[in-house]
């Protein structure tokens, strides 16, 4: 059993996220019930993720293809309710471009990961660009401007 405090909800989103990094399948199943739901915005390239196992490989794929990475920008929750917000930015270093967005989490009584809904800043696009909010200062604010290295990958 997982803590559902708001550090426990935020250990685990972190955990998922290094899964996530690192192509690590084990890793991200281990912080979802096995019938997880990650939904999209409608248009999605992508389509919605339904399995744990479906959400896991739809990432390591993200990372084979795109070089994905992704960091979590922002964090709040709400343990009473089992669910958490983050906002994020996923790198696509092999299309030279980054998109952000909020994901809104719901966690079991377990703690573990149930339904991760996924709002972009900006609509999915498939030609390649930039997402972000037109005029929000990201540098200024200290976002991430470029992708962190992360071990093991070149």
């Amino acid at each position: 059993m997982r803590d559902v405090s708001c550090a426990g909800m935020e250990a685990t989103i972190t955990e998922y996220f290094d899964g996530c990094n690192e192509a690590d399948f084990a890793k991200m199943v281990g912080c979802m019930e096995p019938e997880a739901t990650h939904y999209f915005p409608a248009g999605a390239p992508q389509g919605t993720f339904v399995g744990a196992e479906a959400i896991a490989k739809g990432w390591i794929a993200a990372v084979e293809r795109l070089g994905s990475i992704w960091t979590i920008d922002r964090f709040v929750a709400d343990p009473s309710k089992r669910q958490a917000v983050i906002e994020w930015t996923h790198f696509k270093p092999a299309q030279g471009i980054y998109l952000r967005g909020d994901e809104w989490y719901v966690f079991s009584e377990r703690g573990l990961i149930t339904e991760i809904r996924a709002y972009y800043a900006a609509p999915a696009l498939t030609e390649p660009q930039t997402h972000v909010l037109g005029d929000f200062d990201y540098e200024g604010l200290g976002y991430p401007m470029t992708p962190p290295k992360i071990a093991g990958r070149d």
